[in-house]
C-alpha cells in the first residue's frame, strides 16, 4: 500500500544503553497501524540500516530493547517490527502470511530514514523466513542474515508438534489440508529472486529449529549459483552462550559492514 512504511507517531523510549536512542514506533502495513522499535546510536552514525525480524509468536520471542540496542551499538539504525497485533498494534500475526507486510513496510521505514544509506535484513527463529521474504521482494536488500533461522514450514511442522495446534489455527490448516499456504511461507521455493548474499548461523544441536533448516537453504543457494556464506556451531543450541552471542553479534555486524555498495 502506498503509506507502508510511513511513521505515524515515535515516542522515546527508556534505552539501556545511553550511546543508542530508542523510540517506540507505529507505523502504517498493509492497511494497519502497527508497532515496532527504533534505535539509533547517538554518536550519528548508523548509515547502514538493520531490519531486525523477531522469532516466536505472540508473546514468546518478543522484541528486547536490549537486543535491538546491541546491534545499534555496533553502528546501525535498528529497526524491530512487533508484528501486528502485539505490543497495541492493530491487526494478527499469522506467522509468515500477511504480517510479512510489516516487515516489508519496515524495510521502507528504514530507507526513508536521513542518513540511511542502504538495509540489511536480519532474522532470528521465525524471523528467518520473514527475513528471507524480505530479501527476495527487495532486491537492493544489502545483505540477508539468517541465525537459527526457519526457513522451510513444512519442516517446522513435521518437527514441532508442540506448535501445530498454533499452526493449524494461525495458518488454517495442516500442510495435507493447506499445503499452498504453507509453500507461501516458505521462502526455499522463491530463492530465484534474492539477490541480496547471505549468510547463515545455526547451532547443530538446535532443538527448536533444526539445523536441516539452514542445510536447505544453503543447498539451494548454492545450486542457484547465489552468494551464501554459513557458520555453524557444533557445541550450540537454538541460544548461545552470552560471550559467544557477543562475538557472533560483532563478527556477522562486520560481515554485513563488508558488503559491497
Amino acid at each position: 500500500m502506498a503509506n507502508d512504511g510511513l511513521i505515524i507517531s515515535a515516542d522515546p523510549y527508556p534505552s539501556p544503553n545511553p550511546k543508542v536512542k530508542l523510540d517506540m514506533v507505529r507505523y502504517f502495513a498493509g492497511g494497519l497501524r502497527v508497532k515496532g522499535l527504533l534505535a539509533r546510536p547517538t554518536d550519528g552514525s548508523g548509515t547502514e540500516g538493520f531490519l531486525y525480524l523477531r522469532g516466536g509468536i505472540k508473546n514468546v520471542g518478543k522484541v528486547r530493547p536490549a537486543r535491538i540496542a546491541q546491534f545499534a551499538s555496533e553502528g546501525f539504525t535498528v529497526f524491530a517490527p512487533f508484528y501486528r497485533g502485539n505490543q497495541g498494534g492493530e491487526g494478527n500475526e499469522d506467522f509468515g502470511g500477511k504480517d510479512r507486510d510489516d516487515a516489508f513496510a519496515g524495510f521502507r521505514l528504514l530507507q526513508s530514514l536521513p542518513g540511511v544509506e542502504r538495509v540489511h535484513v536480519f532474522g532470528f527463529s521465525r524471523g528467518g523466513l520473514m527475513a528471507l521474504l524480505t530479501g527476495i521482494q527487495f532486491p537492493e536488500t544489502a545483505s540477508v542474515v539468517t541465525w537459527g533461522g526457519v526457513t522451510d514450514l513444512f519442516l517446522t511442522y513435521v518437527e514441532r508438534k508442540d506448535l501445530r495446534r498454533m499452526m493449524k489455527r494461525v495458518i488454517g490448516g495442516s500442510p495435507k489440508k493447506v499445503p499452498n499456504r504453507y509453500k507461501f511461507r516458505t521462502p526455499l521455493y522463491e530463492l530465484e529472486n534474492l539477490k541480496a548474499p547471505v549468510l547463515l548461523i545455526h547451532g547443530r544441536n538446535d532443538r527448536n529449529v533444526s539445523v536441516e533448516h539452514s542445510y536447505r537453504i544453503e543447498k539451494r543457494l548454492k545450486d542457484l549459483k547465489k552468494p551464501v556464506e554459513s557458520w555453524y556451531f557444533d557445541e550450540y543450541t537454538h541460544y548461545f552462550p552470552p560471550v559467544v552471542n557477543r562475538k557472533v553479534v560483532s563478527d556477522l555486524t562486520n560481515w554485513m559492514k563488508s558488503q559491497p555498495q
